[in-house]
Order: structure tokens, then C-alpha cells, then sequence
């Protein structure tokens, strides 16, 4: 085992292999207070990569209902209550939130998958996970849609009502890709050594010439985004669209394109980029890149299960109807501040929330003009006041792709287009 940096976690930890970093990471940031469920990005990949025979269950992305929802089902769970029977009672966060860019959330004190492997039976796995059942896989929107009842009364929904900010009865949607950790589970376990990650991009393949379906990496997943196709024996991934990322598609212009789940997203909760990594794994300052100013200026948007010790290149901005204890388990210890700055977001924020889902293009630097103030209100004792800025948004070329207001622009039809039935 070596010795890493892990800055989700704070600190350094274990890992089978050394460090070793891309130039530029490939990320993306998840608004899910805009994800509706509508699937698009799920379809999406699905008819471009995973339509052929033994592929049926290979949903490289989707989108599920938490807290019930799982592809496979209760994947999270799962894996949770494995690390806490390996550390039990231990798997506790010290320290507080901050502005040091190499432990932002405090420290993680417990394990990781890593670290707990050993702890529970001595074996070669090199990682903590488990294989899930053929039943597992067989229901991708399971629980769609089901919203939470009262505490400890199954199949009952509370009969008090609503009252905002926090709903009686929740349910939210996570839409969910492969991570591209910087630390993959999948590949430290690969006993072939058939799973790499892309120096230039950081994105985590599968050599399918290597593979022979043990399916170590499936099980070494914490998130089960590498699935086994049973016609061939390998295992396969989301590739992130690399051919667009490397702007070969031809509607880029030579330019890197998002993938096809993030153009697909009519919800505009999506935006891809990559940003620029140092020599010890943490990313390096680029104030205008909008991911990272969303990571760790805005801190609006956080890591999915950062406990997990992969270091996942996706992050979520959670949602604010949602009890805080659960969002700290599923987000770790920036929740709150996340959706306070997010609730009540500065001008600069509100103008970088108008970038996603504007372009195919991948924005690698954006600039705000600032405009007139159009709205002014008070809301629970503070004062929100909304300008109608310009987001400027630039590609890897320093070329503008395109310019966006706060406040979208309405338009009226003319008579002609009336429909007349």
C-alpha cells in the first residue's frame, strides 16, 4: 500500500497504488434542485453507448429517487453499513469547514474503503465492497417517486402537510455517472491491471482487451458504476464521452465538447469541465474556472460520499428541502454552509448558476458584467437583492461560446403562430 492525499478527506491515506495525476481532471458539478427526473441523460447515454445485446442492464447513467431509490438497489446503503461494521461508531468528520484548499471539510477520522478492507476478513480483495445479486440490477427506477413518511411506520405518509422550507414528507432525485475518481476503487482492485486512468484528462477506462471478467473492479465500486456484460465476460463503464472531450465530435469544431448525458439535460442542472490539478492531487487555483469556483469559492457544490476515500470528481449542490442529517452522511460536513450560500446566493454566484446547460461546449473560464438591479426583497430577515448581470463564457481556444443575463429575456409570437384549433 502507498500513501496518498485525499484533500476531500483532509488527510493523507492508503491506497495500493502511487500517485499519480492528469494535467487536467475531468469534473462536473450537479444542481439537484433543478433535476426533475425526466431521464433524458439517461436515455441519452444509453441509446449512444449500451443499446447492443448483454448490455440491457448497463444504465451507465441514471438518475435515482433517494432515500429509497438505487441502481443497483441499495448500493449506498450497503457499502455504508460495511465501513461502519469494519469501524463501527468511528466513522465520525473533526475539524470544521474552511478555506484551506487541501482540507476544506475538516478531517475524515474513520476509514475508507481502502483502509477497512483488512479489518473485517484478511483477504486479496486490496478493497472493501461487495458483489450486488442479478435482482439488483434488475430494477433501475425502483421506488421512483416515493417520498418519505413519518419515522418508523412503514408504507405511511404524514398527514400534517407541507410547511417549507423542509417538506413532512421528502424525496429528491441524484443523477449519477461514473465519478472519475482520482483514486478509483475499480482500478486499485483490477487484478489485470485493465483499468487506467487518462493522463491527459483523468478519465478511468477499461482495457477490454485486459479484462477477463473477474469482476473485481464491480465489486470494489462503491458507487457500481462498472458493470459486467455477460455475452462478452468483461466489465464496462462510462467512458465520459472521450471522443468529446477530445473534441473530435464533428459539431465541436475541434474544440472539447460535454458529454452526452450533460447536452442532453433539459433541467440544466449540469455542467462538465476540466480543471487543472498540482503535483500533490489538489486542484490548482483558476479563480474564472466556473467548476472551480462553485468547489471552492461559492462552496455550493460537494463531493458524493467523500467518506468513500476515491476522491469522486462529481459534485452535487444538495438540495435545501432535505433533512441536514441525512445530506451530511450523503455529502459530508459542507452541507449546511453549501446550501445557506446557495439559498441566498451573492451576485457573483447567481450569475455563474446561468452557465449550465448554455452551451455543448466545456467552459474553461467565464467573466460577469455587472447590469441593473431588477429585484429587491426581505426573506426571513435578509435582504436579496437580484442584478441583471451578463455570464460571459469562454473556451479552451479564449474564444467567447456564448454571453447569458440573469434574468432570461421574454419573447412574444407573433398572431401568425397562434394555434388556431
Amino acid at each position: 500500500m502507498s500513501t496518498v492525499y485525499n484533500w476531500h478527506l483532509g488527510r493523507k491515506m492508503k491506497y495500493p497504488y502511487q500517485a499519480a495525476y492528469p494535467k487536467r481532471q475531468f469534473a462536473f458539478v450537479f444542481n439537484i434542485n433543478r433535476c426533475i427526473a425526466c431521464q433524458t441523460c439517461t436515455m441519452a447515454c444509453k441509446s449512444t453507448w449500451t443499446f447492443s445485446k448483454g448490455q440491457e442492464h448497463m444504465w451507465w447513467a441514471n438518475v435515482e429517487t433517494k432515500p429509497y431509490g438505487g441502481y443497483p438497489q441499495f448500493w449506498d446503503m450497503k457499502i455504508l453499513r460495511l465501513l461502519d461494521k469494519a469501524n463501527q461508531g468511528k466513522q465520525d468528520w473533526s475539524g470544521r469547514v474552511s478555506d484551506d484548499p487541501k482540507r476544506p471539510y475538516g478531517q475524515f477520522d474513520g476509514k475508507t474503503i481502502f483502509e477497512a478492507e483488512r479489518m473485517l476478513t484478511p483477504s486479496s480483495t486490496r478493497v472493501l465492497g461487495y458483489l450486488p445479486t442479478d435482482e439488483e440490477w434488475n430494477f433501475p427506477n425502483i421506488y421512483e417517486d416515493n417520498p418519505v413518511g413519518p419515522p418508523g411506520k412503514r408504507f405511511q405518509y404524514h398527514k400534517t402537510g407541507v410547511k417549507l422550507p423542509e417538506h413532512k414528507t421528502w424525496f429528491f432525485y441524484l443523477a449519477r455517472i461514473c465519478n472519475h475518481c482520482t483514486y478509483p476503487g475499480c482500478l486499485a482492485a483490477c487484478p489485470r491491471k485493465a483499468i487506467y486512468k487518462r493522463p491527459e484528462d483523468g478519465i478511468v477506462l477499461v482495457d477490454q482487451k485486459r479484462c477477463r471478467g473477474y469482476r473485481k473492479c464491480v465489486e470494489a465500486c462503491p458507487y457500481k458504476k462498472v458493470m459486467y456484460r455477460g455475452n462478452t465476460r468483461i466489465s464496462e463503464k462510462c467512458v465520459a464521452c472521450y471522443p468529446r472531450i477530445e473534441g473530435k465530435d464533428p459539431e465541436s469544431g475541434g474544440q472539447p465538447m460535454e458529454t452526452r448525458c450533460m447536452a442532453a439535460c433539459i433541467g440544466q442542472m449540469r455542467l462538465q469541465g476540466l480543471v487543472k490539478m498540482n503535483g500533490d492531487g489538489t486542484w490548482a487555483e483558476d479563480r474564472y474556472n466556473p467548476l472551480y469556483y462553485l468547489v471552492h469559492v461559492a462552496k455550493v457544490a460537494l463531493p458524493l460520499y467523500p467518506q468513500f476515500g476515491t476522491e469522486p470528481n462529481g459534485y452535487y449542490i444538495p438540495p435545501r428541502w432535505v433533512p441536514r442529517e441525512y445530506l451530511r452522511q450523503m455529502f459530508g460536513p459542507g452541507v449546511d454552509e453549501a446550501i445557506e450560500r446557495y439559498a441566498y446566493p451573492d451576485r457573483e454566484l447567481l450569475a455563474v448558476l446561468q452557465l449550465f446547460r448554455r452551451s455543448h461546449l466545456i467552459i474553461f473560464r467565464y467573466e460577469v458584467k455587472e447590469g441593473p438591479k431588477i429585484y429587491e426583497t426581505t426573506h426571513r430577515g435578509r435582504k436579496l437583492t437580484v442584478y441583471n448581470d451578463t455570464a460571459i463564457a469562454y473556451g479552451q481556444n479564449g474564444k467567447e461560446i456564448f454571453r447569458t443575463t440573469v434574468e432570461e429575456p421574454i419573447y412574444v409570437r407573433p398572431a401568425k403562430h397562434a394555434n388556431t384549433i
